[in-house]
């Protein structure tokens, strides 16, 4: 809940701080529609130039390796510090 509390106020101060200082909107003849616009055409441009071209980095093509063919075995080996037989698996490739 504090921190709710505190995400609220901090945004009520930020947007309080905004609205006494932003002047009043005037269209001053076109000039800012005009700005827009080329922001937005520069934009565009810039952002097809960067769409276009050739990644930095190409990967190589995979490659693909057969691998032998394997099997699992079990194989008897004497235990020494128990003194009995024991069984473990061990792969077989050939």
């Amino acid at each position: 809940m504090k921190k709710t509390v505190s995400v609220l106020l901090a945004a009520a101060t930020v947007a309080g701080s905004l609205l006494s200082a932003m002047p009043a909107a005037k269209a001053d003849g076109g000039r800012i529609a005009a700005g827009v616009a080329g922001g937005l055409i520069g934009g565009a441009l810039l952002g097809g130039a960067i769409a276009a071209s050739r990644p930095a980095y190409a990967a190589p093509a995979p490659v693909y390796v057969e691998e032998p063919v394997c099997h699992w075995e079990r194989q008897r080996v004497w235990d020494d510090y128990n003194g009995l037989w024991r069984f473990r698996r061990i792969r077989v490739c050939d």
